[in-house]
């Protein structure tokens, strides 16, 4: 009976510190996709040029952060220059068309 304790227990501490492990990397992992550009760079077919991190961290740099995109070798492209809100991510519904609060088929009057 003890032994069955003991292993229960010890399952137990090992979930909790899995869930806390994973807590701990989503936390890390919630920092937008960013890389710095050369703002001026721009090529049609490319993107824009992609730059040591350092231009963008220096106050005098000529780099600007982008946010997410395709990245290939190094010009990156379908970002955006505008930091991502917190909770704006693929499962969040970040715009809303139902007008002033009518859902589908809502009739204002």
């Amino acid at each position: 009976m003890a032994d069955a304790r003991r292993q229960l227990r010890s399952g137990t501490v090992v979930l909790g510190g899995m869930g806390l492990l994973a807590a701990a990397l989503t936390a890390c992992s919630s920092d937008p996709d960013k890389r710095c550009v050369d703002r001026d760079s721009y090529n049609l077919g490319k993107g824009y040029r992609v730059v040591s991190d350092k231009n963008c961290k220096s106050g005098s740099g000529t780099g600007t952060w982008y946010y997410g995109g395709k990245k290939k070798g190094t010009w990156v492209e379908s970002g955006s220059f505008s930091k991502p809100r917190k909770g704006s991510g693929s499962g969040g519904g970040g715009v809303d068309r139902g007008g002033f609060g009518g859902g589908k088929g809502a009739k204002g009057g």
